[in-house]
């Protein structure tokens, strides 16, 4: 486990919203907080991006539902979309209003 999570945090990704606007964008963090639910510290995960877990957990059950045709999948699916989403909406308007007030 610490060779994946060494390998992530010398390859991450350069936020290209970032770079050329010099604002974070809705994603922003996602990386760093896998990194962190990977070594444990699942509180600073959540706070670093909190849609990080739904969204693992949509893309984790995708395969699934597409495999064994769940009849609730979809909905499933649906729901764990939409929090993901909201919570990444939320996220980001939280820290688009810190870094306008400071």
């Amino acid at each position: 486990m610490q060779t994946i999570i060494h390998f992530l945090q010398n390859h991450m990704m350069t936020c290209w919203f970032v770079k050329h606007f010099g604002i974070e964008c809705p994603g922003c963090g996602m990386q760093r907080s896998l990194i962190l639910l990977l070594q444990g510290n699942f509180i600073e995960s959540i706070k670093m991006f909190p849609a990080l877990i739904p969204m693992l957990f949509m893309l984790s059950f995708l395969p699934f539902h597409l495999y064994f045709n769940f009849k609730i999948g979809p909905k499933v699916l649906l729901r764990s979309f939409i929090v993901s989403a909201f919570l990444m909406l939320i996220n980001y308007s939280i820290k688009l209003f810190l870094i306008a007030h400071l």
